[in-house]
């Protein structure tokens, strides 16, 4: 999961579901779970999803019901580890 989102560019639960080969539930658990390992954090509850002009868009984790997180520093540099 950390080796698709260090490749960077905006990912939606379906997106990572199909490209991880696994269900959208269990997409959900492994970015729950990247967040408690402090790998991952909420970008802000007010995100406008217009992602072509975010800041952010090399970073976010785009998920259900307008939730987005971001690579937290520890995130950041495991991701470029992996690339």
């Amino acid at each position: 999961m950390l080796g698709a989102l260090a490749e960077g560019g905006v990912h939606g639960h379906t997106d990572l579901a199909r490209k991880l080969g696994v269900g959208e539930s269990l997409v959900q658990q492994m970015v729950e779970d990247l967040v408690r390992m402090g790998y991952l954090e909420p970008l802000r509850r007010d995100c406008c999803e217009n992602c072509t002009e975010c800041s952010s868009v090399e970073v976010c984790v785009g998920g259900a019901q307008g939730r987005a997180w971001t690579f937290t520093r520890k995130g950041i540099l495991a991701a470029a580890k992996l690339t």
